[in-house]
């Protein structure tokens, strides 16, 4: 919420969740009931999402820790308690997390002093230690989302290797890390929007894992194949040569209407990239798995802001208020359970295990 605002499109499913789970709005559904929330600050909520992606076989979650939020003392609490939450439900439910810091609005030395600080004392509380805290090649993960992006918003090229050189040696007397990095989508061009500079090169190559974020950047099969061409089957081969491994990213979708309302521009529509019942999202996980990939980044978990969430989120649009508007599963035609997008994921884990083979239609029959 924004000033009483909603800012997400969409709502959450809260079958499963107990009274004292239950955070009442100021809507009421269609149906006449009360529409009712969640907070990641409950453990037993929290707990009930990483029971989902070990039900569906999901693996894990990157926790994203902004960097701007690191200096507010009060935030600072609440995403320490959500990581507290994370750790205790991923060991619980044999999955994994990593911590990946989101340096959006981090524009001077500051928010990276305060991403190296954090990550410091992660360490030496023992973060590392847990046996669910992701693994790759040995290392344990660190993230950082914002590298190479254009725009003021986000750090230079010289703070990047700050940043990655200061984990690096923070890290040197805990075994060492391997860093995943969120990039954009057109990163070994340089060339996204004319503002990229080959200084980044370098940054790209130092890293570990690259994860080019696709999000908006295709919105039907004819776009999606085209970037495979353009830009999947390249990135990868790219990758290799650079000694870099490769996570490709997938979406099921994208709405950002409430969230673009609340800041005064109100001509984004709702259901901006259509889903097509499942098919959009397996689209891509196709095309990543069939150029060569064995690891997916799928965006995300728990996103109602930009309408990517795959949690368990309301079905039909009888279960909305009137206004403002929210995206159901059914706006496209199709009458899909709430958790029809954590099936789609499952299967999309199956054959990344190895269990299924990779096929370029739904491998699940969609309801009408």
């Amino acid at each position: 919420m924004k000033n009483g605002e909603a800012t997400v499109d969409m709502l959450p499913d809260p079958t499963e969740l107990t009274a004292s789970e239950r955070c009442a709005t100021q809507w009421t559904s269609r149906a006449g009931q009360t529409v009712d929330v969640y907070t990641a600050q409950n453990p037993r909520t929290v707990d009930r999402h990483f029971a989902w992606m070990q039900e569906y076989g999901i693996d894990g979650a990157a926790l994203q820790r902004f960097a701007t939020e690191l200096g507010q003392p009060e935030r600072k609490v609440e995403i320490d308690q959500v990581l507290a939450n994370v750790a205790s439900s991923a060991e619980r439910h044999d999955r994994s997390f990593f911590v990946e810091y989101d340096l959006t609005g981090t524009k001077d030395c500051r928010g990276i002093d305060r991403a190296l600080a954090d990550w410091s004392a992660l360490e030496a509380q023992g973060i590392g230690r847990s046996r669910a805290y992701q693994r790759h090649r040995g290392h344990i993960v660190v993230g950082i989302f914002g590298l190479g992006f254009p725009g003021s918003r986000y750090v230079s090229a010289d703070l990047a290797e700050v940043l990655i050189d200061g984990l690096r040696k923070a890290s040197l007397a805990y075994g060492g890390i391997t860093i995943f990095a969120g990039v954009p989508a057109d990163w070994r061009t340089l060339s996204e929007k004319g503002a990229q500079r080959a200084e980044w090169a370098k940054v790209y190559r130092s890293v570990d894992v690259i994860s080019p974020w696709t999000v908006g950047h295709y919105n039907s099969a004819e776009t999606i194949d085209k970037f495979r061409r353009d830009h999947l089957e390249p990135d990868v081969l790219e990758a290799r040569r650079m000694g870099v491994d490769y996570m490709p990213v997938i979406f099921p979708g994208f709405s950002w209407h409430n969230l673009w309302t609340t800041r005064g521009d109100d001509n984004r529509p709702t259901n901006q990239i259509p889903r097509d019942c499942g098919r959009f999202y397996w689209r891509q996980f196709f095309n990543a798995v069939d150029v060569g990939n064995s690891m997916i980044f799928s965006a995300m978990f728990d996103e109602v802001d930009e309408g990517t969430a795959i949690f368990k989120t309301r079905a039909a649009q009888n279960e909305l208020p009137a206004s403002p508007p929210f995206l159901s599963l059914d706006a496209d035609g199709c009458r899909l359970p709430s958790d029809w997008y954590l099936r789609v994921a499952g299967s999309a884990a199956s054959v990344l295990h190895g269990t299924t083979p990779n096929s370029s239609r739904l491998p699940l029959t969609i309801p009408r």
